[in-house]
């Protein structure tokens, strides 16, 4: 018996998931790295929100307890591309934290560009 000339379609489906499977990886790789943007935009926000809080306490309040607090609520790998600010503006104490974006993993590689995150808080009256 002879077997017809356009052979058979065995294995095809294989041939044709590698030919996709760079792709696939690729749509991955994107999805984790707009992962990492946004939890870098949440780090950025909940350290503001933390450090303002921090400055307006009655005992040991200030700059200094803003970017303590702030810097101490962010994880290690994102520490270093970090920078705070924190200043009073009539009645209220605001802090800004600036975040370096990591590319792929924490700690490897950041991106030239920074997320930044701000958050007041009324000054608490003493006495």
């Amino acid at each position: 018996m002879r077997r017809p000339l356009g052979g058979s379609d065995r294995g095809q489906v294989s041939v044709e998931f590698l030919g996709l499977l760079p792709l696939i990886g690729l749509v991955l790789v994107l999805l984790w790295q707009l992962v990492l943007i946004g939890y870098t935009y949440s780090l950025a926000a909940n350290s503001a929100d933390r450090g303002a809080r921090a400055a307006t306490a009655v005992e040991a309040g200030g700059a200094g307890a803003c970017r303590t607090a702030a810097e101490r609520d962010l994880p290690t790998s994102w520490r270093s591309g970090a920078t705070t600010s924190c200043g009073t503006e009539t009645g209220l104490w605001k802090a800004t934290v600036r975040i370096k974006v990591p590319v792929l993993f924490p700690g490897a590689a950041n991106f030239p560009w920074t997320v930044t995150g701000s958050a007041g808080a009324v000054k608490e009256a003493r006495g």
